[in-house]
């Protein structure tokens, strides 16, 4: 278990990331290739994702290299994974290339006792081994964590409104409550539920603020760095669901009059539906929006999901219903031409 230790200051500073980090999407993501946990919600990604690295040439580097440094265990480096990464992947593999020689050797070390490291470690830390590690870093981020790029930032843009119904409800007090299942929060202190094999441990945010990432490839592995001395960074799982509909971004504008060309199209509760899914919106406030039932509204947002213009995601005892890049295109373009 990992407790993480809140003051009132770090209350304050905490976060939630608007992007994925790529870096430790790499790393989840290869951590999906040595389970078979929760390979139901990967399994269209693991069967394309063997695809495209046997295409790619990548399969060698991935099972002698990559595989090697980012074990699924207690421990992996975690310079691999910097905080500059939030930045983009560009920003990430400079941190990486930029890693002092000698935290690259101490990290490594904790590596070979924690799991045992493969034998050529130590040449990373050299320039010119770190760069070749970094081609091999883009290449396979490439392959199969960038073409699901869209899947990822719809599924972090449904967190975050949930997580923002968290905080106007309750705070950030009220965010943190709502992080489960794999969180818990007994205020001042968030427990995350670690790997078995990993000791339990104290972080103590020392009013720096928590950073939270949610991680599309993550599944039930919360992960903070292993040195507390690095900026207070959580890495969790975004909740799977069989059957569901990823999304990309969700539109930032409010639920509104639809205008007669959406409602001519979809029938006018189900455009107020989408118009309220803009912002996010729970199926009861899709009900109160469109004057319907919560049965009737539930069925409005299960048709609108089917047609690939909604996305849902669980919030407790309820639903929250966001818009997927087809559903904002189409709201857009009939804000366009009402307003035309």
């Amino acid at each position: 278990m990992l407790y993480i230790h809140f003051s009132d200051a770090d209350l304050a500073r905490t976060r939630i990331s608007a992007t994925p980090d790529p870096l430790w999407e790499v790393a989840a993501s290869l951590h999906r290739l040595q389970s078979r946990t929760g390979r139901w919600a990967y399994a269209g990604w693991y069967r394309t994702a063997r695809q495209r690295l046997r295409e790619k040439g990548l399969e060698r580097a991935v099972r002698t290299v990559l595989l090697p440094l980012y074990p699924r265990a207690a421990y992996f480096p975690d310079f691999l994974t910097p905080g500059h990464a939030a930045d983009g992947l560009d920003a990430g593999v400079e941190s990486i290339l930029a890693t002092s020689p000698q935290r690259v050797l101490r990290e490594m070390a904790i590596l070979d006792r924690t799991v045992g490291a493969p034998p050529w470690a130590g040449q990373l830390a050299r320039q010119d081994a770190r760069k070749e590690l970094v081609r091999i870093l883009r290449a396979y981020h490439e392959a199969v964590v960038d073409p699901y790029k869209e899947q990822v930032q719809a599924r972090i843009e449904a967190e975050r409104a949930v997580c923002a119904r968290g905080v106007l409800d309750g705070g950030v007090e009220g965010m943190l409550a709502g992080l489960g299942p794999m969180m818990r929060w007994r205020p001042p202190v968030l427990e995350v539920t670690y790997p078995k094999q990993t000791p339990d441990r104290d972080l103590f945010l020392n009013s720096r603020g928590l950073t939270l990432v949610p991680s599309y490839f993550n599944w039930a592995e919360p992960v903070a760095f292993a040195d507390p001395a690095l900026p207070p960074v959580l890495w969790y799982s975004l909740l799977h669901e069989p059957d569901t509909r990823d999304a990309v971004r969700a539109f930032s504008g409010g639920a509104g009059d639809p205008g007669k060309p959406l409602t001519a199209l979809l029938g006018r509760a189900r455009a107020v539906a989408l118009c309220a899914a803009s912002a996010g919106a729970t199926t009861g406030e899709i009900a109160r929006a469109a004057g319907v039932s919560a049965s009737a509204a539930s069925r409005h947002a299960t048709a609108l999901r089917d047609a690939g213009l909604l996305t849902s995601i669980r919030n407790g005892q309820t639903v929250l219903h966001t818009l997927t890049p087809v559903g904002a295109s189409m709201l857009r373009a009939a804000t366009r031409t009402a307003r035309e």
